[in-house]
């Protein structure tokens, strides 16, 4: 299946990579077309913004954290169902390991480089000669400069190109307006801004100013990649054939991969949502998910949850599994202190406090060994987690300078700072859902301690 593709990348984060691939989105949505996007590395707020501009859910690439044959299959049923494709990056271009710039190498995409151009003019030509020729054999599809001044500075900009470096598709201006908005994690929550469509619209009308937005459909053929499903994918068994999966999705508890409820159905689970910013009472199910999210900005809210609470209690004195990912643990405990320095009571659930920082306290990708295979995911926080529990798992940071993520049990609940992506290793998340054993030498979490 051929279907054209871009990866659009940057010399470095915050150069407007998530606002030209969402601009780029909102503009061929608007012309009627299917497009498809997805987003390099681990993230849950630049697939917001992603999936508000096309109009369909935007899945993670990653090389390590899928493998290769997920990607390769993810990226061929897009193929199948779209008429473009567009990747976002992940920081800079080479930044990571492995980078935007190996996965376009290794699948044949395109690389559209932006660049914020607002503070240099020949300086440009020489960043996008090095973007383009750091990596022999990179596919390369051209350079859109970011932020320009005016109508001089992009002639500037353009003039400074070698040959060879360009397609030149032209450059969008500097303006406020165009800002997606930020906090500590990234980017703002879509869903909490009434005018994100407005904002996504302002960018494609001014993408379409651009030589790249005055291509045509077929035009984009120059970039079509030949994309296929791998013979070699696992077929995923039905471990939680007849279960019901609650997960708790708002704007406290939204850092959920749409990959892992379509694992999650895949497994055989009916998934069920509900909001405890609404104080909705936990549905009627078998396991509990309490995603990650932004519990910290509406922690007054979910401490006065009182029926959420309530059933969520009731729900674990019967047992039944909890899987809590860092801003559901930070809900669980017994309290969580502000960056302002307040204490809010959690739910009390989970033994121990939690305290907001105002640094990055981890952040990279982890793999959990379980008796089922290695659980793959990442880690990113702002708080630190005290308790009198001991790990009863630890994760394996996948770069040198990681540490080790806690995995802690206490009854029925599992929680963790540790992020998984559930297709990584179905059969090891289908156990985060199935009934533990009771604990003690020979538990679960003791074997998965060895593994």
């Amino acid at each position: 299946m051929r279907c054209p593709a871009l990866l659009i990348a940057a010399p470095a984060s915050g150069q407007g990579k998530t606002s030209v691939t969402a601009a780029l989105a909102r503009w061929h949505a608007r012309q009627g077309r299917r497009v498809r996007v997805f987003k390099c590395g681990p993230d849950f707020l630049d697939p917001q913004w992603l999936e508000r501009a096309s109009g369909h859910p935007v899945d993670n690439l990653d090389l390590w954290m899928n493998g290769e044959a997920d990607v390769r299959a993810r990226l061929a049923r897009a193929a199948q169902q779209a008429d473009l494709i567009l990747i976002e990056g992940v920081m800079g271009l080479y930044d990571g390991e492995p980078s935007a710039a190996e996965l376009a190498q290794r699948l044949g995409i395109p690389v559209l480089a932006v660049v914020d151009a607002g503070a240099m003019a020949g300086t440009f030509g020489a960043l996008v000669h090095g973007l383009r020729h750091y990596r022999p054999g990179l596919p390369w599809a051209g350079v859109l400069a970011n932020r320009v001044a005016g109508t001089g500075h992009a002639q500037m900009l353009q003039a400074a190109l070698r040959d060879g470096d360009g397609p030149w598709w032209g450059a969008l201006p500097r303006d406020e307006g165009f800002a997606l908005p930020q906090r500590h994690l990234g980017l703002t929550q879509t869903g909490e801004l009434p005018d994100a469509l407005v904002r996504l619209d302002r960018l494609a009308d001014a993408l379409e100013g651009t030589s790249l937005g005055q291509l045509d459909g077929s035009e984009w053929q120059r970039w079509a990649v030949a994309l296929e499903v791998p013979a070699e994918l696992p077929v995923v068994e039905p471990w939680l054939a007849g279960r019901r999966v609650a997960v708790a999705r708002d704007a406290a508890f939204s850092f959920i991969y749409p990959a892992n409820v379509e694992t999650l159905q895949a497994l055989g689970a009916e998934v069920v949502f509900f909001s405890p910013l609404a104080d909705e009472p936990l549905p009627d199910a078998d396991a509990l998910w309490l995603p990650g999210g932004y519990p910290e900005l509406h922690a007054d809210t979910l401490a006065a949850a009182g029926r959420t609470r309530a059933s969520v209690q009731r729900h674990v004195q019967a047992g039944r599994p909890v899987w809590a990912e860092c801003g559901g643990m930070l809900a669980l405990l017994e309290g969580l202190t502000l960056a302002d320095g307040r204490r809010v009571p959690m739910w009390g659930l989970l033994p121990g406090e939690a305290v907001m920082r105002a640094r990055l306290v981890a952040l990279g990708p982890h793999a959990w060994a379980t008796p089922w295979g290695e659980l793959r995911g990442h880690t990113f926080h702002y708080s630190e987690t005290q308790t009198a529990l001991a790990p009863a798992a630890h994760t394996t940071p996948a770069r040198a300078h990681g540490r080790p993520e806690a995995i802690w049990r206490h009854g029925p609940v599992r929680a963790s700072y540790f992020h998984a992506w559930f297709a990584s290793a179905p059969q090891a998340a289908a156990q985060l859902f199935l009934p533990l054993p009771q604990e003690g030498p020979a538990s679960v979490m003791a074997q998965e301690t060895a593994a």
